[in-house]
């Protein structure tokens, strides 16, 4: 195998990238593993639960504080309790498992984990933008099927009014379609953002032409629009946060060694950034009329009768961008840390070692 010299005259092989030796910083090494992944983990529990207090009725974790009677809560009645205490549960049990994992890996590389979070990030995204994508154009043609007086024609009277129902089409249309998005993106590794700006451009276009040329606009027409530029917006946010492509206030920062803008970053992420996703989380989802929930859960559309229904999934972008920037920034965290130290094998260090 090839030898990759890192500023001195004894070789690394490209073999023990993976692997770093638990002696140097290893227990810093254990301990923002840990932190990272018990976030990522944590979150996905959080969404989970939040999917079996609304969706299915569990009580939810709050419950438990009113069998203790604090913030003015009370104890529910029944064996509705035990399910809570299950709820709870997953998330020490979680915990325990990232502990356990980290301690049996302890020579795995914190570059290594960053580049796995950064594919649990990426999957999320694809799987949103092909969602999207097939829910953008099915969603269109129903609309104009609807709008032209074409539904009749093409389904019995039954179903053409209830595809008019946006709990009937969120179930039988969009969620198949998502399904068919996370599978899509399980085998399609690029990430599609540039066809997505094409495709607004393209339907963009379409408006202008039909409007201008043909006299013909219908709602639907800039729904599409404005559902493929939110997803565009927010869903390349953490693909544009690997590629350090978002917008600095390079005051001091431009002028930083790399040491110093690695532990900028790191406090950045840690501070700023990790916090920020899991306000959107909490505020978002607390409640059963929060601001991402209220919408997912009444299938909420816009006051056009013929538009697309999809409002309810323009809240859902918020819960996926905090979810993917919140993986990210745990990736961004991990990355920057082997950078600041010297962790063999990670990509800046050698990248700095081999311009000198």
């Amino acid at each position: 195998m090839g030898k990759i010299m890192l500023g001195s005259s004894q070789p690394v092989n490209d073999t023990e990238i993976g692997t770093v030796n638990a002696d140097s910083h290893g227990g810093i090494v254990v301990l923002a593993r840990i932190f990272a992944l018990a976030m990522t983990v944590s979150a996905f529990v959080y969404l989970a639960n939040n999917v079996l207090n609304f969706w299915f009725d569990w009580p939810g974790v709050p419950t438990i504080f009113g069998m203790f009677g604090w913030f003015g809560l009370s104890a529910p009645e029944g064996g509705v309790l035990n399910l809570a205490w299950i709820q709870l549960i997953t998330y020490f049990g979680a915990f325990a498992v990232v502990v356990l994992i980290v301690i049996g890996s302890k020579q795995r590389t914190l570059h290594a984990d960053a580049e796995m979070l950064s594919g649990i990030a990426g999957y999320i995204v694809r799987a949103a933008f092909w969602a999207v994508l097939l829910i953008g154009i099915a969603d269109a043609f129903i609309s104009f099927l609807r709008v032209e007086g074409f539904m009749a024609t093409l389904f019995s009277e039954d179903i053409a009014d209830k595809l008019g129902r946006p709990a009937f089409r969120g179930h039988y249309v969009h969620y198949p379609l998502i399904v068919a998005g996370l599978v899509i993106a399980s085998f399609k590794r690029t990430l599609g953002f540039h066809w997505l700006a094409v495709l607004i451009v393209a339907a963009e276009l379409a408006i202008v032409l039909a409007r201008f040329v043909f006299s013909y606009e219908q709602a639907f027409m800039a729904d599409l629009v404005r559902f493929w530029y939110g997803a565009l917006f927010l869903f390349a946010s953490p693909y544009t946060l690997i590629k350090e492509g978002h917008v600095r206030v390079d005051i001091l920062y431009a002028s930083f060694r790399l040491p110093a803008k690695a532990r900028s970053n790191i406090i950045g992420c840690i501070f700023l950034g990790l916090p920020l996703c899991w306000v959107i989380l909490t505020l978002g989802m607390w409640g059963s009329a929060s601001a991402i929930n209220g919408p997912l859960l009444t299938f909420e559309v816009t006051q056009s009768g013929f538009g697309l229904y999809i409002k309810y999934l323009l809240a859902g972008f918020l819960m996926i961008f905090a979810l993917s920037m919140l993986v990210q920034f745990m990736s961004y965290m991990l990355s920057n840390m082997a950078t600041l130290l010297h962790e063999p094998g990670h990509k800046q260090d050698l990248e700095e070692h081999a311009a000198v």
